[in-house]
């Protein structure tokens, strides 16, 4: 099963965030998945990462 990318428009309309956010969150948050870089002008996150991530933060809350 391939792997599936999401941009940084994807997250903030799940999460009901602006765009910019998921980029603060990779500065300013340790747990929160790094992009993946395919070109310079070109980032996305692994949505199987991101999954992850709201799993462990569901179980600390």
């Amino acid at each position: 099963m391939p792997d599936i990318y999401l941009t940084d428009v994807q997250l903030a309309e799940r999460y009901a965030i602006h765009r910019s956010t998921p980029w603060r969150w990779t500065k300013t948050d340790p747990t929160f998945p790094k992009p993946v870089k395919f070109s310079p002008q070109c980032s996305r996150w692994k949505l199987s990462e991101i999954e992850a991530w709201e799993t462990r933060r569901a179980k600390a809350s």
